[in-house]
């Protein structure tokens, strides 16, 4: 198996959901856990032969660090990061709603600053990464192919179109999930067991997702070729097309989001 990274010791500072989902599955294909360093408060273990550090390693420079603390503590890290960092040192960051040159004000030293937005569904090889940030080709290539074993890694140009698409991909799994909930919910409601209707309602979403993603007809045909005339699913899609009921709830879903993001951006710009 090809090396997922060979720009030398990788650190996470900080080691959340998120981090943690992403370096479980770096590990599980085959990273090798003497790479890497966790540096975390609280000095839990973080996989097996990994280290975890309570404080940054002294004596190395790390190839890449993937910063995952709270967005808000990242004036509580800057100060003693920023020095350690060299200029072939990789950042990637996958605080949210910090952009480029929030994070570029505080670690002025690496050529490289990249952006990151995973999901959770990383874990296991099936989550969406989108990238944005100051790298060259060389630099973008192997951060793509560290992503990649996430699963989609997909690169922006645009600040603004990643982070819209970070709100899509990011937020969207608590969106699913709660669909997920809602449609098990009103199966029980209307007489199913709730095991039962929760089993079935996660194995249709799975099954479904799999056919979109390998088909190459947008969802709303797919939608038409299940939809009999007069048939069950139609009477059901009609309650959903209603006034367009259902685009205008994600509409304002997803537009609450962006806006939310939009705050803690310009949080994270005043706070430096």
């Amino acid at each position: 198996m090809d090396a997922i990274w060979t720009g030398g010791p990788i650190w996470l500072v900080g080691c959340g959901n998120m981090a943690g989902a992403m370096l479980e599955r770096w590990l599980e294909v085959g990273l090798d856990p003497e790479q890497v360093t966790v540096v975390r408060p609280s000095g839990r273990a973080a996989g097996e032969g990994v280290r975890v550090l309570t404080d940054l390693p002294e004596g190395e420079a790390p190839g890449l660090v993937l910063l995952g603390v709270k967005p808000q503590k990242l004036d509580e890290v800057a100060p003693a990061l920023a020095p350690r960092l060299g200029a072939e040192t990789v950042l990637v960051s996958i605080l949210a709603g910090v952009e480029l040159e929030t994070l570029r004000t505080r670690f002025p030293a690496p050529r490289a600053i990249v952006r990151a937005m995973p999901n959770t569904p990383v874990r296991l090889g099936k989550g969406v990464v989108n990238l944005h940030g100051d790298a060259g080709a060389g630099t973008r290539q192997a951060v793509t192919a560290v992503m990649a074993s996430l699963g989609v890694a997909e690169w922006f140009e645009d600040e603004a179109s990643f982070a819209l698409a970070g709100h899509l991909t990011g937020a969207g799994p608590a969106f699913l999930f709660r669909f997920i909930d809602a449609l098990a919910d009103a199966a029980e409601r209307l007489g199913l067991e709730p095991g039962q209707a929760r089993r079935l309602a996660t194995a249709m979403v799975e099954g479904a997702g799999a056919l979109a993603g390998a088909s190459d007809e947008p969802p709303a045909e797919l939608a038409r070729r299940v939809a009999s005339p007069g048939g069950t699913t139609e009477a059901g899609l009609r309650v959903l097309d209603e006034g367009e009921a259902l685009r205008a709830l994600m509409l304002r879903t997803l537009d609450a989001s962006r806006r939310r993001g939009l705050e803690m951006a310009a949080s994270a710009r005043s706070d430096g």
